[in-house]
Protein backbone atom coordinates (compact mmCIF):
# COMPACT_ATOMS: atom_id res chain seq x y z
CA UNK A 1 0.00 0.00 0.00
CA UNK A 2 1.39 3.51 -0.97
CA UNK A 3 1.45 6.33 1.73
CA UNK A 4 3.31 9.40 1.17
CA UNK A 5 5.70 10.41 4.28
CA UNK A 6 8.04 13.18 4.72
CA UNK A 7 11.70 12.20 5.05
CA UNK A 8 14.90 14.58 5.66
CA UNK A 9 16.90 15.55 2.81
CA UNK A 10 20.93 17.09 3.63
CA UNK A 11 21.74 19.74 1.37
CA UNK A 12 25.19 20.86 0.46
CA UNK A 13 26.70 23.94 2.58
CA UNK A 14 24.20 27.04 1.92
CA UNK A 15 22.31 25.23 -0.95
CA UNK A 16 19.05 24.58 1.17
CA UNK A 17 17.22 26.89 -1.48
CA UNK A 18 18.96 25.66 -4.81
CA UNK A 19 18.05 22.26 -3.56
CA UNK A 20 14.76 23.14 -2.94
CA UNK A 21 13.83 24.91 -6.22
CA UNK A 22 15.67 22.06 -8.35
CA UNK A 23 13.32 19.23 -6.14
CA UNK A 24 10.54 21.33 -6.79
CA UNK A 25 11.25 21.77 -10.40
CA UNK A 26 11.41 18.00 -11.27
CA UNK A 27 7.70 17.66 -9.19
CA UNK A 28 8.58 17.02 -5.68
CA UNK A 29 6.92 18.37 -2.79
CA UNK A 30 9.41 19.93 -0.75
CA UNK A 31 9.30 22.27 2.85
CA UNK A 32 12.21 24.83 4.27
CA UNK A 33 11.33 26.14 7.20
CA UNK A 34 12.58 29.07 7.24
CA UNK A 35 13.35 31.64 10.46
CA UNK A 36 14.03 35.49 10.05
CA UNK A 37 16.87 36.34 12.66
CA UNK A 38 18.56 39.08 13.48
CA UNK A 39 22.33 39.01 12.65
CA UNK A 40 25.47 41.77 12.81
CA UNK A 41 26.97 42.41 9.88
CA UNK A 42 30.26 45.11 10.04
CA UNK A 43 28.72 46.26 13.75
CA UNK A 44 24.90 46.69 12.31
CA UNK A 45 22.23 44.77 13.12
CA UNK A 46 20.50 43.16 9.89
CA UNK A 47 17.31 40.76 9.86
CA UNK A 48 17.81 37.96 7.45
CA UNK A 49 15.89 34.74 6.46
CA UNK A 50 17.78 32.10 6.88
CA UNK A 51 16.85 28.46 7.49
CA UNK A 52 15.93 27.04 10.33
CA UNK A 53 17.78 24.00 10.09
CA UNK A 54 20.76 25.15 8.01
CA UNK A 55 21.62 22.39 5.39
CA UNK A 56 18.16 20.15 5.70
CA UNK A 57 14.77 20.87 4.06
CA UNK A 58 11.81 18.18 4.18
CA UNK A 59 10.34 15.89 1.04
CA UNK A 60 7.27 14.23 0.16
CA UNK A 61 7.21 11.31 -0.91
CA UNK A 62 5.77 7.68 -1.66
CA UNK A 63 7.71 4.64 -1.27
CA UNK A 64 5.48 2.93 -3.60
CA UNK A 65 4.95 5.60 -6.23
CA UNK A 66 7.75 8.17 -6.67
CA UNK A 67 10.98 7.69 -8.24
CA UNK A 68 13.71 8.29 -5.40
CA UNK A 69 16.61 7.69 -7.73
CA UNK A 70 16.87 11.59 -8.88
CA UNK A 71 16.93 12.68 -5.83
CA UNK A 72 20.45 12.32 -4.40
CA UNK A 73 22.17 13.80 -7.80
CA UNK A 74 19.57 16.46 -7.99
CA UNK A 75 21.80 20.14 -7.73
CA UNK A 76 22.68 21.11 -4.41
CA UNK A 77 21.08 17.85 -2.87
CA UNK A 78 23.90 15.81 -0.58
CA UNK A 79 21.61 13.14 0.43
CA UNK A 80 18.87 11.63 1.77
CA UNK A 81 19.34 10.92 5.51
CA UNK A 82 18.93 7.32 6.53
CA UNK A 83 19.08 5.05 9.47
CA UNK A 84 19.64 1.71 9.36
CA UNK A 85 20.21 2.23 5.68
CA UNK A 86 16.45 2.81 5.18
CA UNK A 87 15.68 6.71 4.42
CA UNK A 88 14.07 8.45 7.94
CA UNK A 89 9.82 9.29 7.55
CA UNK A 90 9.68 12.42 9.70
CA UNK A 91 5.92 12.60 11.66
CA UNK A 92 3.70 14.42 9.99
CA UNK A 93 2.77 16.21 13.30
CA UNK A 94 6.36 18.29 13.29
CA UNK A 95 5.28 19.45 9.62
CA UNK A 96 2.29 20.46 10.80
CA UNK A 97 3.88 22.44 13.88
CA UNK A 98 6.42 24.36 12.37
CA UNK A 99 4.35 25.61 9.76
CA UNK A 100 1.93 26.75 12.24
CA UNK A 101 4.38 28.92 13.76
CA UNK A 102 4.90 30.63 9.69
CA UNK A 103 3.47 33.83 9.11
CA UNK A 104 1.66 34.93 6.11
CA UNK A 105 4.76 35.24 4.12
CA UNK A 106 5.99 31.09 5.38
CA UNK A 107 8.11 32.20 8.01
CA UNK A 108 9.04 32.00 11.45
CA UNK A 109 9.82 34.87 13.64
CA UNK A 110 12.79 34.40 16.21
CA UNK A 111 11.15 35.86 19.55
CA UNK A 112 13.13 38.52 20.99
CA UNK A 113 14.52 37.40 24.06
CA UNK A 114 12.07 38.02 27.29
CA UNK A 115 14.30 39.48 30.28
CA UNK A 116 13.48 39.30 33.93
CA UNK A 117 13.73 42.60 36.62
CA UNK A 118 17.75 42.38 37.83
CA UNK A 119 18.74 40.42 35.10
CA UNK A 120 21.99 41.16 34.33
CA UNK A 121 22.37 42.38 30.45
CA UNK A 122 25.01 43.21 27.86
CA UNK A 123 24.37 45.96 25.19
CA UNK A 124 25.22 44.73 21.74
CA UNK A 125 24.88 47.91 19.83
CA UNK A 126 24.23 52.03 19.78
CA UNK A 127 26.54 54.49 21.66
CA UNK A 128 26.75 51.84 25.40
CA UNK A 129 27.79 49.01 23.19
CA UNK A 130 29.99 46.66 25.41
CA UNK A 131 28.59 48.20 29.04
CA UNK A 132 26.75 45.55 31.17
CA UNK A 133 23.85 46.36 33.35
CA UNK A 134 21.21 45.56 35.19
CA UNK A 135 17.16 45.00 33.43
CA UNK A 136 14.96 47.15 35.12
CA UNK A 137 11.94 47.28 32.62
CA UNK A 138 10.13 47.64 28.94
CA UNK A 139 9.08 50.97 28.61
CA UNK A 140 7.12 50.64 25.63
CA UNK A 141 6.75 48.34 22.03
CA UNK A 142 10.60 48.36 21.58
CA UNK A 143 12.60 49.66 24.36
CA UNK A 144 13.81 49.17 27.88
CA UNK A 145 15.08 50.31 30.78
CA UNK A 146 18.36 49.49 31.88
CA UNK A 147 20.91 50.69 34.58
CA UNK A 148 24.25 50.78 34.19
CA UNK A 149 27.35 51.70 36.05
CA UNK A 150 29.24 54.34 34.49
CA UNK A 151 32.02 56.16 36.06
CA UNK A 152 31.12 54.47 39.50
CA UNK A 153 27.52 56.41 39.52
CA UNK A 154 24.42 54.50 38.34
CA UNK A 155 22.36 55.82 35.36
CA UNK A 156 19.04 54.57 33.79
CA UNK A 157 19.58 54.43 29.89
CA UNK A 158 16.23 53.40 27.94
CA UNK A 159 17.19 51.30 25.11
CA UNK A 160 16.35 49.64 22.15
CA UNK A 161 15.23 45.96 23.16
CA UNK A 162 17.10 44.58 19.92
CA UNK A 163 20.86 46.09 21.37
CA UNK A 164 20.72 44.15 24.35
CA UNK A 165 22.38 40.17 24.69
CA UNK A 166 21.96 38.53 28.21
CA UNK A 167 25.26 37.95 30.21
CA UNK A 168 26.76 34.60 29.80
CA UNK A 169 27.39 32.62 33.21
Amino acid sequence: MAQKRWYLVYAKPRQEQTAQENLVRQGYRTYLPLLRVPRRRLGRRVIRVEAMFPRYLFIHLDTVTDNWAPIRSTVGVSKLVRFGGEPAPVPDMLIEALRARENREGVQDVPLHSYQHGQKVRIEEGPFMGYEGIFLAKTGEERVLVLLDVVGTQAKARVDIESLGPVEK
